[in-house]
C-alpha cells in the first residue's frame, strides 16, 4: 500500500469519527488542529484505523507520535 492510498483511507476515518466531511489532514494534522479530537475520539480514531488498515499499535507506538505524518509513516513500516 502506498502513502496516497494510506491517507486516502485515513481521510476517510477521520471524517466519519469527527463527523465532518469537508476535514482534510495532512503530514502535519495533530490534536490540536481538530476541535474535537479529545481522548475518547483518538480512542476511537485508533480503533477505527486498527480494523479498517488490519493493523496493531502499541501503546508505546502511540504515545511518540505527534502527528498523522508520523502515524502514517509507521503504518508503512508495519505493511
Amino acid at each position: 500500500m502506498t502513502r496516497l492510498e494510506i491517507f486516502e483511507k485515513l481521510q476517510k476515518i477521520f471524517r466519519d469519527i469527527f463527523d465532518d466531511n469537508t476535514l482534510v489532514i495532512t503530514d502535519t494534522t495533530n490534536s490540536s488542529d481538530i476541535d474535537e479530537w479529545d481522548s475518547l475520539n483518538h480512542i476511537n480514531l485508533v480503533v477505527a484505523i486498527e480494523k479498517e488498515m488490519g493493523i496493531k499499535f502499541s501503546f508505546e507506538e502511540l504515545a511518540i507520535l505527534k502527528n498523522v505524518g508520523a502515524m502514517v509513516d509507521l503504518m508503512l513500516q508495519k505493511k
